[in-house]
């Protein structure tokens, strides 16, 4: 078995599954919002949007690093150690990504400011996702 080969794809699919739970939590706070609004028969935001599918680009992250890792050729053990931790940054950041991008919807449809702040916050949880996937390149 290429543990190389192997850590390209754990890489990806943990990425992936961090940016399904970030998205899963960050969608259902816009719907909520949204609904609040329609009940309250107030205009439905859809800059909520924005929150909902920010959690989307961990894993363009985990495609790119793949791609790295799968044409590195530093030994096998070291790429899977480095595919598992990275994938596992990738994912975290996502799942946090989800839940800040979850109060910054309730908060933009409940009151229908700070817009910028609340991106601001989102991005914050997008850098760390960067830093991971950059120095990971960097060490393949």
């Amino acid at each position: 078995m290429d543990l190389g080969q192997l850590s390209a794809g754990v890489v990806m699919g943990i990425a992936a599954i961090g940016s399904g739970i970030g998205i899963c939590t960050a969608g259902q706070a816009s719907v909520g919002a949204w609904k609040r609004c329609f009940l309250n028969n107030k205009p439905a935001p859809m800059v909520l949007i924005t929150f909902a599918g920010a959690p989307l680009t961990q894993i363009f992250y985990g495609f790119i690093l793949m791609g790295s890792i799968a044409k590195s050729a530093k030994p096998g053990e070291f790429l899977l150690g480095l595919g598992v931790v990275s994938g596992l940054a990738l994912a975290i950041s996502a799942v946090v990504q989800g839940k800040v991008a979850a109060a910054a919807a309730d908060a933009q449809g409940e009151t229908g400011k700070g817009f910028a702040q609340y991106i601001a916050v989102v991005g914050i949880c997008e850098t760390v996702a960067l830093f991971a996937m950059v120095l990971s390149m960097v060490s393949c």
